[in-house]
C-alpha cells in the first residue's frame, strides 16, 4: 500500500462518507470511488460497507485501517528524522491545546510561527486539559497546553498565571450575589475548573446559590454574562479589557489570596529534542512571557 492510499483509507475511516472524503483529499467522488475499488481489489476483500447513512467499515477494513494509520505515522516518523539532519526547520508540529487557550491566546502564536517557519506543517487538537493529556499519551500530539494544577510527570513549562473575575453588567460589589436575583453561569466541564470554583464559594458564601444556569462551553458562559444574562467567573484570558461589564478579581483564603489559574506547556523530553517542537517553544515562551508582564 502506498502511503498516498493509505491516507485514503485514513481519511474514509474518519469521514464515513464519500463526499466528505473527497472533499478533504481533493478529488471528484467518482475518482475517489475508482481508487477505493483499486484498493479493495488489491486486498481481495470490501472494506467498507457502503449505505445511504454512509460508509462502515468491515473486519478486514478494521485491520487495513489500522495498518494505514502505522504506516502514514512511521513515514511521517522517518520524514522528522531526515529533516532533524538539517539545519532548516521542516516536518510536523502536532499540538494539542485546551480549547480555552486556542481560542484567546494561541492564534497569534500560530500567525508568528507559521510565518517564520513556513516550511512547517501544523496539526492542531483543541479540547478539555484531559483530552490534551490523553493525545500526548496517545501519540496524536507532541506537546500540550493544559490549564489548571496539571499532574504530567514529564517535561512541564509554566507559561503564564491569569487572575479570575466575577463578570457582570450590573453586580459591582462581591456582597451583591447574596441578595440578587440574577443567575450564576457556570461551565462544567471534565477539568477541576468547576471544582475550583464550588470551592471557592463555600469559602466565602453559607448558601449556594439562587438561580443557576449551568453550560458545557466557557465561551457561551462568556457571552451570556457580557449579554447581562447573569453573572459568571471567568479567567483573564477570556477578557480583553473592551468589555463593558464590571470585573470583581476574586481571592480564596485566609489572606486574601487572588484566585489563579495557571497554563502549562506539556510534552515528552524527546519531542521537545525535535527541531520544529523547539522552535514553537521559543515563540510560546515569548508570547507567554508578554503575557505575565501584562
Amino acid at each position: 500500500m502506498t502511503t498516498s492510499e493509505a491516507e485514503i483509507i485514513k481519511i474514509l475511516a474518519e469521514e464515513r462518507n464519500m463526499r466528505k472524503a473527497a472533499e478533504r483529499l481533493f478529488i471528484t467522488q467518482p475518482a475517489l470511488s475508482q481508487r477505493l475499488q483499486s484498493i479493495e481489489k488489491y486486498w481481495g476483500t470490501q472494506l467498507f460497507i457502503r449505505s445511504q447513512k454512509g460508509l462502515t467499515p468491515t473486519p478486514a477494513g478494521e485491520l487495513v485501517i489500522q495498518y494505514a494509520i502505522e504506516t502514514l505515522q512511521k513515514k511521517e516518523e522517518v520524514l522528522e528524522k531526515i529533516q532533524a539532519l538539517d539545519s532548516k526547520v521542516h516536518g510536523t508540529l502536532k499540538v494539542a491545546c485546551a480549547s480555552i487557550v486556542g481560542i484567546n491566546w494561541l492564534p497569534k502564536v500560530l500567525k508568528e510561527f507559521v510565518n517564520t517557519y513556513p516550511d512547517v506543517k501544523i496539526s492542531l487538537i483543541t479540547g478539555w486539559s484531559s483530552e490534551i493529556v490523553r493525545a500526548i499519551y496517545d501519540g496524536e500530539a507532541q506537546v500540550g497546553i493544559v490549564r489548571g494544577q496539571s499532574e504530567w510527570k514529564g517535561k512541564k513549562i509554566h507559561l503564564f498565571r491569569d487572575t479570575m473575575y466575577l463578570v457582570d453588567t450590573e453586580i459591582q460589589r462581591l456582597e451583591e450575589v447574596l441578595t440578587t436575583e440574577r443567575p450564576f453561569i457556570q461551565f462544567k466541564s471534565d477539568s477541576n475548573y468547576y471544582q475550583e470554583i464550588q470551592v471557592w464559594w463555600q469559602e466565602h458564601f453559607a448558601s449556594s446559590p439562587k438561580r443557576q444556569i449551568i453550560v458545557d462551553q466557557i465561551e457561551t458562559c462568556k457571552q451570556m454574562a457580557l449579554n447581562g444574562i447573569g453573572y459568571a467567573i471567568l479567567p483573564s484570558i477570556t477578557l480583553s479589557g473592551g468589555e463593558n461589564v464590571n470585573k470583581i478579581a476574586l481571592t480564596s483564603g485566609d489572606k486574601d489570596i487572588g484566585l489563579t489559574r495557571d497554563t502549562w506547556l506539556i510534552g515528552y523530553e524527546s519531542s521537545f529534542e525535535l527541531r520544529q517542537v523547539a522552535a514553537f517553544v521559543e515563540i510560546v515562551k515569548k508570547h507567554a512571557h508578554s503575557v505575565n508582564e501584562t
